[in-house]
């Protein structure tokens, strides 16, 4: 049985069930707090919720339609991709991208396409905290152990501050790191929303600094026993003092001190990466933490509406490239 969740007294039940922080209540308030509608399903046996779905739904205004996006949940069973369907039937979907929190393994609902367009990399590496540090940093590459000494050696500290002040160092590091980069991440006020929601349940921020100068700072989240690094930002200055590697370490072990068993980077390219992709650069910095390379069972779009999903698949290119040609305009 599958039942629409909209009481707030299934909270507590629903986050019993919850297997990733983006599918966690307090990430569907957040984005209830940013305009976006929810969507949040159980899957309910012997009376009992089994699994729990929660999607977002966005607008299309020049197709009058929307699409919801399903992140990071459990693989949905065919009743809940048949629930899924009928609902967006019903609610002028177009699609809904689904991308599971689990490891790969063979699909067979027919109703699932592999998607073109997957918003989540299909790989990350995950770091084991069982081990302790000391075992923890013997494993590391031997540069990146380099780099977490000469930061100590040059006098860089790491600190915890999680609060307004930590937060709007965070917020200057993360936008001048998507400048640099050419990225256009999520504004100011989704990052103020998420840290405001998030901050007294499952959000630290830590920061590396050299002489009170803020080098580096990540947003880490800590939740059912697995730390996360989701955004995290850089300063120009002193970046020979290696301060993202000290503080990437010390998130390590702040996560595995809050109790979390591994380290999820949040996101990679596979093992055998092209030097020459663009993100090679980060996949390279995480691999020195020598995380386990786990690879994800993909992006899929489960298609309500045909006609519209291949108008959409034509479309969709052509907005990456206005967003290739604005990029280059900007920066």
């Amino acid at each position: 049985m599958l039942k629409v969740i909209e009481d707030n007294s299934f909270k507590n039940l629903w986050e019993e069930k919850a297997n990733h922080p983006l599918q966690s209540w307090f990430w569907g308030e957040a984005r209830k707090k940013m305009g976006t509608e929810i969507l949040r399903v159980a899957e309910i046996k012997d009376k009992k919720i089994k699994n729990v779905f929660q999607l977002t739904l966005h607008p299309l205004p020049f197709f009058h339609k929307k699409i919801g996006y399903l992140p990071r949940s459990f693989f949905p069973s065919d009743e809940v991709l048949d629930f899924l369907y009928h609902f967006g039937k019903k609610n002028n979907l177009i699609f809904i991208k689904i991308e599971p929190y689990e490891e790969k393994s063979k699909i067979k609902n027919k109703k699932l396409v592999l998607s073109s367009h997957p918003l989540f990399p299909s790989w990350t590496q995950i770091v084991d905290l069982t081990k302790s540090e000391d075992e923890l940093l013997k494993s590391f590459h031997p540069k990146t152990r380099y780099n977490i000494r000469l930061a100590q050696k040059k006098g860089v500290i790491v600190k915890e501050e999680s609060n307004e002040k930590g937060f709007k160092i965070f917020a200057k590091l993360y936008f001048d790191t998507c400048r640099r980069q050419k990225y256009f991440g999520h504004n100011y006020q989704y990052h103020q929303i998420v840290w405001e929601t998030l901050k007294e349940k499952i959000a630290h921020i830590l920061i590396a600094y050299y002489q009170n100068e803020p080098l580096a700072a990540y947003q880490i989240w800590v939740y059912k026993e697995v730390g996360y690094y989701p955004y995290g930002g850089s300063s120009e200055k002193f970046r020979n003092f290696m301060g993202a590697n000290l503080l990437m370490w010390e998130a390590i072990k702040f996560s595995k001190k809050m109790g979390a068993k591994k380290f999820d980077m949040w996101g990679s390219l596979p093992p055998n990466y092209s030097p020459n992709h663009p993100w090679a650069g980060f996949t390279r910095f995480k691999k020195g933490y020598n995380g386990k390379f786990l690879q994800m069972v993909g992006s899929f779009d489960l298609i309500i509406d045909p006609f519209f999903y291949k108008l959409y698949s034509l479309v969709f290119p052509v907005r990456e490239l206005i967003l290739k040609i604005k990029r280059q305009l900007v920066f």
